[in-house]
């Protein structure tokens, strides 16, 4: 499952394929529609809850309440099914599911007109980042590559050779998770990767007031 992007996405593998996939992009919802598209793709794939082995979950960059709503409830399940929680870097998904085999880069929105992200040799090892940056100080670094996500669309000033998908696809995290165990590696750690502090914040010369 994903939620670090406007896209709520959930898939269902099962070691050689994806079985079910939902896709919803919403970017205030993620609360809302996460647990629904987890018992709609168990009940696409015709299967219960406890038949789940490994959770795997996208750790980010995204901003900060869309990203905790997914490794919440992503530690919620490895919890109460006693199964291991895997975390990938969403970019690392789109990255895979673009599928390009060239040097390219991922970018998502950032929100404050800056977008997270991160360069590829190909399409499934990174060469750089994940940062989050205004696109016009990454466009000279990124010139003549081509650019997948939504922040490539959101800026084609800085970014135009824009590649889809824009959002991604848990299907395509799955599918990477699940070679990557298969062949031995270590995934991350379900901690976020926020990159920068929270948008809301304890605003300066906060007076706490306290009962006497």
């Amino acid at each position: 499952m994903d939620t670090a992007t406007p896209a709520v996405t959930v898939a269902l593998h099962d070691g050689t394929r994806v079985v079910a996939e939902s896709v919803q992009v919403d970017a205030r919802r993620h609360g809302e529609l996460l647990l629904p598209a987890v018992d709609r793709v168990l009940a696409d794939a015709g299967v219960k809850l406890d038949a789940v082995t490994d959770v795997v979950v996208g750790v980010g960059p995204g901003p900060y309440t869309g990203l905790r709503v997914g490794l919440v409830t992503a530690a919620t399940f490895g919890s109460a099914l006693s199964v291991p929680v895997h975390g990938l870097c969403t970019l690392d998904g789109l990255a895979c599911a673009a599928g390009l085999e060239g040097p390219f880069a991922v970018a998502t929105d950032a929100r404050r007109k800056e977008v997270y992200w991160a360069r590829y040799e190909d399409a499934r090892t990174r060469t750089a980042g994940p940062c989050v940056d205004r696109p016009a100080d990454i466009a000279d670094q990124l010139a003549g590559l081509p650019v997948v996500g939504a922040g490539a669309v959101l800026y084609p000033e800085a970014f135009p050779d824009a590649r889809g998908p824009e959002h991604l696809a848990a299907g395509a995290l799955a599918g990477l998770a699940a070679e990557r165990l298969a062949a031995g590696e270590e995934l991350l750690p379900p901690q976020p990767l926020y990159l920068r502090r929270p948008d809301a914040q304890v605003p300066k010369n906060y007076k706490v007031v306290t009962p006497k």
